[in-house]
């Protein structure tokens, strides 16, 4: 399934006939480059519920009040004060669960970081790392420091400012780096090492073949002789590194990656378990329904049942 765009995105939240509150594309965005919006979840409330999905664009939101997030594959994280980031890697539903929540929210493309330079790559720092789950609950006083920074830029989008493109670039990095701050357990600074070279290169090999878009064609890299081939590195090198880095082996970490993408197709998808063995690289269904059984303890159909069930 195709991630959702930001025009179906603003056609979903549009202020209604009988409603003013919504949400309306940015005022003034055609000046500047890329995409950048930030509005208040107040204007949220009365709005249909969202769908589990992914998204064509980044996401940081802090809300306020009793809410449950869904992200990727993980158990919903239920909470007050709750900040979480979305990725167009990750798909995430956000329920609300009292009625007068608040809070803020701030979507950008990455195209709209582009002119900053600020040397940072954001998919480099540990919170958009694959691997992290970016969804957790503040204290008051962070919670005031993060408002703190998407009222500065509620303020500056309705301004009349001609660099004001630029300044939301920068209040939007200081957010960033104070999201980065708030992590609850922070990864450890790279040391560029041989062997995390080695290792942030088949990672970036691996998510490069997610998500699955269509059911073909099939995953392109399947075994750790695949990714061993692709790096020029003999395989029990890989391995060796993967256990220092990670502590797995390279077809754990496969395989791990593979029963994520499995739970991700058979929850948002209409893809038969037939397509979806095909599109992950399983040689037939009785082999695949096997893998995801020894992973997530229940058969591919169950699982799906049950995630239509919100169990």
């Amino acid at each position: 399934m195709k991630p959702n765009t930001l025009a179906a995105f603003y056609d979903a939240l549009a202020p209604g006939p009988e409603s003013a509150v919504g949400v309306l594309p940015p005022p003034d965005m055609g000046q500047g480059v890329g995409h950048f919006n930030v509005f208040s979840l107040a204007d949220l409330r009365g709005a249909p519920p969202m769908t589990f999905s992914r998204r064509a664009y980044h996401k940081i939101t802090l809300c306020r009040g009793l809410s449950q997030v869904e992200c990727a594959d993980q158990a919903p994280h239920v909470g007050a004060n709750t900040l979480f980031l979305v990725t167009p890697r990750v798909p995430y539903r956000w329920l609300p669960l009292t009625e007068d929540f608040g809070g803020y929210s701030c979507l950008f493309d990455d195209a709209f970081l582009l002119p900053a330079r600020t040397g940072v790559v954001l998919a480099e720092l540990p919170i958009f790392q694959p691997g992290a789950y970016p969804v957790w609950e503040v204290a008051e006083a962070d919670c005031t420091a993060v408002e703190a920074i998407f009222q500065k830029m509620l303020h500056e989008l309705g301004s009349g400012y001609a660099y004001k493109h630029d300044l939301l670039r920068t209040y939007l990095w200081e957010l960033i780096h104070l999201v980065q701050k708030l992590q609850p357990a922070p990864a450890p600074l790279a040391t560029h090492s041989a062997a995390e070279r080695v290792a942030t290169q088949f990672t970036e090999l691996l998510e490069r073949q997610f998500p699955r878009l269509s059911p073909q064609p099939p995953l392109r890299l399947r075994t750790a002789t695949d990714y061993a081939d692709q790096l020029a590195v003999h395989v029990n090198h890989l391995n060796r590194v993967l256990k220092e880095t990670t502590g797995q082996t390279t077809t754990a970490v496969i395989s791990s990656r593979l029963a994520q993408e499995a739970k991700l197709l058979l929850k948002q998808t209409a893809w038969s378990v037939s397509e979806i063995a095909d599109s992950l690289g399983f040689a037939d269904v009785a082999h695949f329904c096997t893998f995801f059984k020894r992973h997530a303890g229940q058969t591919p159909g169950d699982f799906r049942r049950l995630a239509l069930f919100g169990v």
